[in-house]
This record gives C-alpha cells, structure tokens and sequence, in this order.
C-alpha cells in the first residue's frame, strides 16, 4: 500500500513537472512571439487589412530631332469595383453600363465576383471618369492614369509603333526603347476592417509613380511629312502596291524619315482598313491582315535591288584593282557567260564605252565583266567586308537578313546576276546603309532613330553611340564612286534625279519581282547630296507601279523633288 502511493505521488510529480515544461516553453513562445516577432506579425496583420491598386506612370515621350513631340500622353481613367465595399450593387451596374457604353450582364458579371478588386474598363476618357466619380458610388474606384498619344496620327506609323492597353511597347521605337520609356508603376494603399470595407479614417498610403525618360530621335517631323506626302502621290498616281522612302545621313547613320504607305492610325492602330471588311473576317485572319499593316517593309522586306547594287560591285571592282575609270568595254546587247545569254537592258547594245560611261548607262555586261574579273570568292569577300552578310543593326525590331547564295554554290552564272543586281535580296535599309558606308569615305555606320534619353527636366542626358566599322573602302574609292555616280545624275540614266543648283550623286534601278515574266516590276532610286561630301542620302522604292515602270523615270523625279524641298530646309536648321 505505501509502494503504491508512493508510486503515485512521483507519477503526480513527473505529470506536474511535465506540464510545467510546456507551460514555461509555451510561455518562452508568447514572449518571442510579442515581444521579438511583434513587427513581423504587425506587418503581416496589416497587410491582411491592406488594398493595393496601382498607379500607371507616364511614359515618356518622343521627340524628333527639332524638339517636337511625336508621341504623348494623355491622362485617362481605370475603373474597378471592390466586391466587399460595395452596397448598391444595382445602381453600379446601371450607371456603369450606361456611362461606360457596355452591357449590363458583362457589368454585373464584374460587380458580382467574389475578388479584392475587379477592372470593369481601362482607358476611358477623363469627362467620363470624371462623371463616374461624381455618383460617389461606394465599391468604384475611379484611377487615373495614361494612354498613348500620337498628335501627327499615322505619321511614321511603323517606325514610331503604338502601346497595347497596359502603355507597353508593342512595335517600333515604342518596344525598342521600352525600357527607357516604361517608367515605374505607383501604388494606392488603403486600410480595410475584416470585411474587406475601406476603414476612411484610415486614409490613404501613396507610392508615387516614377514617369519614363524622354527619347529624343533623329526623325525629323518636316522631312518625314514631305516623304510621305511623296511617297502617297506616286501610290496613287502609279496605283503602286507600296512605296517606300528612306532618308539618312551616310555621314553617321541617322534616320531623318523612314516611309513605308500606305501607313496606319497610331490612335487606332487595331483598326483595318473600310476595304478589308473587318467584320467578316476570322479572329486568325485579322490579326494576320493586322500583321501585315504594321509591317515595316523598309527594314523587314528583301527585294532584288537590280542597278542600284551596282554601286557595290562598282566599288568592289575598284578597290580591288580589277578596273579603272578609264577601262574600256564593248556592249554588243549581252554577254555570255558559260553557255548562258545575258542580255542588256538595252538591246542593241551600248557599243564602246569606259567604265565612268558603263556606269553612267547602268550596262549589264561591263558589271557582269567586273563581278567575274573579281572572281567568285574576291567578290564573296567584298560582299562580307561591305556588311551585307550581316544586319545593320538598325535600332527597330523585325529586321531581316541578306538572302544570298552561299559562296561553295556560287558559280559563274550565279556570280554574274549577283554583279547587276539579281538572283539575291537584301532590305532597303541594308542597301542604304551600304551606299552611305562607300561614298560616306569608307566608313560602315550603324542606321538608328534613337540619340539620347532623358528626364523631363533634360537633367539626366543619356546619349547612344552606335558602332562604326572603319575602312571598308578606301577614301580614294570613295572619291571615285562620288565622282562617277554624280555622271550617272548629270548625263546617265539618273538625270531625272538632277536638282537645279545641287551636286547630287545616283543610280536608278528597275528590277523584276519573282517569279519572272510575271509583268512585276520594282522601280527604285538611291541619290545623295551634295556629290562631294554626301550630308543626305534618300532611297526611294516603289513596288508594282502601274505603266510606265522604269527606275529613271519613275524613282528618280521623287528622290528629285524630295531634295528640292529638304536641301534647303537642311541648309537652314544647319544639320550638316
């Protein structure tokens, strides 16, 4: 009897001793718990009682070079519901159908989901924001923020690109250059009770939003307007699929205007064209047609350049010692080559001529001549040393490569279309490029739009450079093919290039788009000036014109009459 009690009284004693382990461990908990974790459970209690809705930042705009803005912002509203803070959930959804023009069952659908915040409509206008607001419906929330704004609208459309819904880059400049332009999102905290319901004497928390930097670019807003006014002209009036124009400086690779019409609404960059019959079409289709509207063929499309390469075999054939100006050739009408027939576009022939002359008649069998003196893997070589093996690196998304035979199935035959232009494709901005880099004094640039970034107030000034390669011919090439291509404007195929009072320099091209005998033709012509020291260069492209086709007569009077207006404006804003 006493064993058991004893017994007893130590189980008592262990039970106690046990429960007093967990209490004092329990106890050592709380005490970590309040007194060393209280600011972390703080935290974490309020965030549980915290609402966040963001703030869009302003995104920065875009300035072409004179200082005018060509991309803006314009402050619009965001309209949300707050599912627990609401308390009339009928007269929501009739002032917000009405007012936001949607239907009622897609509003009510919004209002009625169980969910922190739901956005009901984004970017609606200020005046209509504004008059929600004025209801003071409780559960609304009327945010403002930005939109994209374009005040020249389709003016350099597929160069400048357009925002989606969330103010992001979606093409162009605007996607190139995102990271520059984003800035940085805000937010809005407010203090609910646990019912989600806002606490208003809380009040709210604000995280300022941080706006994007400024682009400033080379574009410039006058020149670009008269290009494209041009280039609409001859759509119309040669009934022309599409026409493309090309301005920059071969001196250091700035783009003054790039066009590519018909363009589009970059307000309403989702909407097709009346013709397209929008409605009608699949979901696959439009975006397929959209696709295709907001292409840049300047610098997404290759094209056969046909005479205007001429230039490149010219200079390659110079720099490489296999022809001189004074070099004479005979041009009975075609040249063979293995046992194929090359004709001249000029059938009878250009009889006896020297190579300043050859040039000047853009004859087919003196260039066929010089791409075989050079040779398959010379001419390969210059070809590569030149850059057209490889991008420009032109600061726009989409840009494609060279389309070229490779060196080991370049043959004789092959190696003689190349030499005038043909049986390869290259985009027009590759061609440009490599005509300012050889009559620029041999100096391959890098094409671009974008010169620098900034804040609002031009305090934080960030200016790009771009790469240059040096030498690609030398300077006494360089002269020469200034010297020659100022004969082709003054008495060759290119003198409906010739500006009164200007030494401009040029080639014309006419070439065939695939398959041939499809009665297909691209008229094409590439002028710089002045002669002696290139400060401008303009390639003007024009895809299927109707009747008269030829480059000279077709090309040439646009590059023309686009340097009658712009030599002098350059003059004057002193942009040499």
């Amino acid at each position: 009897m006493v064993k058991h009690k004893t017994f007893i009284r130590k189980k008592i004693v262990t039970v106690f001793f046990v429960c007093f382990a967990i209490f004092l461990i329990l106890a050592g908990r709380l005490v970590y718990l309040m007194v060393f974790r209280s600011d972390y459970y703080s935290e974490q209690a309020k965030e549980l009682h915290e609402r966040e809705r963001s703030i869009k930042a302003a995104r920065g705009r875009i300035l072409d070079a004179g200082g005018t803005v060509i991309a803006d912002n314009k402050t619009v509203c965001t309209i949300s519901v707050i599912h627990n803070q609401v308390k009339d959930p009928d007269k929501i959804v009739e002032v917000l159908s009405r007012e936001l023009e949607l239907s009622e069952e897609y509003v009510r659908k919004r209002v009625e989901k169980y969910s922190s915040i739901e956005r009901i409509k984004s970017n609606v206008d200020k005046e209509t924001g504004d008059a929600i607001r004025a209801y003071k419906l409780e559960g609304v929330k009327v945010d403002e923020d930005y939109k994209r704004y374009y005040p020249y609208g389709e003016l350099a459309s597929k160069v400048l690109g357009f925002t989606g819904g969330d103010n992001q880059g979606i093409i162009g400049i605007e996607v190139k250059y995102e990271e520059y332009l984003r800035g940085t999102e805000g937010t809005i905290l407010t203090i609910t009770d646990a019912r989600g319901v806002e606490i208003s004497e809380a009040g709210e928390e604000r995280i300022e939003p941080i706006a994007g930097r400024d682009l400033y670019t080379s574009l410039d807003i006058n020149i670009q307007s008269y290009a494209t006014q041009l280039a609409k002209q001859v759509l119309e009036t040669k009934q022309a699929e599409r026409v493309s124009i090309v301005v920059m400086n071969p001196q250091n690779g700035e783009i003054m205007a790039m066009v590519d019409v018909p363009e589009f609404d970059l307000n309403n960059p989702y909407e097709l064209p009346e013709e397209m019959n929008a409605e009608e079409l699949s979901e696959e289709k439009r975006q397929e047609l959209l696709n295709a509207m907001w292409r840049n063929g300047c610098i997404s499309d290759t094209y056969e350049p046909g005479s205007t390469f001429k230039i490149i075999t010219a200079a390659a054939g110079l720099e490489g010692g296999v022809v001189t100006t004074e070099d004479r050739f005979n041009c009975p009408g075609y040249i063979m080559v293995e046992d194929r027939r090359i004709r001249c576009h000029k059938i009878a022939g250009h009889g006896s001529q020297n190579f300043i002359e050859a040039t000047m008649n853009s004859c087919n069998p003196v260039f066929i001549t010089v791409g075989l003196r050079l040779g398959v893997e010379n001419y390969y070589q210059y070809f590569t040393r030149f850059g057209l093996k490889e991008k420009t690196g032109v600061d726009l998304p989409g840009e494609a490569g060279t389309i070229m035979h490779k060196m080991e199935d370049m043959k004789a035959v092959e190696l003689a279309t190349v030499a005038f232009g043909q049986s390869f494709q290259i985009t027009p901005i590759q061609l440009a490029t490599t005509v300012s880099s050889i009559i620029n004094g041999g100096n391959r640039v890098t094409p671009h739009i974008g010169v620098a970034v900034s804040d609002r107030e031009q305090t934080n000034i960030e200016r790009f450079s771009y790469p240059v390669k040096e030498h690609i011919v030398s300077e006494e090439t360089s002269a020469t093919m200034r010297m020659i291509l100022e004969q082709v404007v003054e008495n060759g195929t290119g003198k409906n290039g010739y500006v009164e009072g200007a030494r401009v320099g040029g080639k014309t091209a006419t070439s065939q788009t695939l398959p041939r005998g499809s009665g297909r033709y691209i008229a094409s012509f590439i002028g710089f000036a002045p002669a002696d020291d290139p400060q401008v260069l303009a390639l003007a492209i024009i895809h299927n014109p109707q009747g008269v086709y030829y480059g000279g007569q077709v090309a040439a009077p646009v590059v023309r009459q686009l340097f009658e207006n712009i030599l002098p404006y350059l003059e004057k804003m002193d942009y040499n």
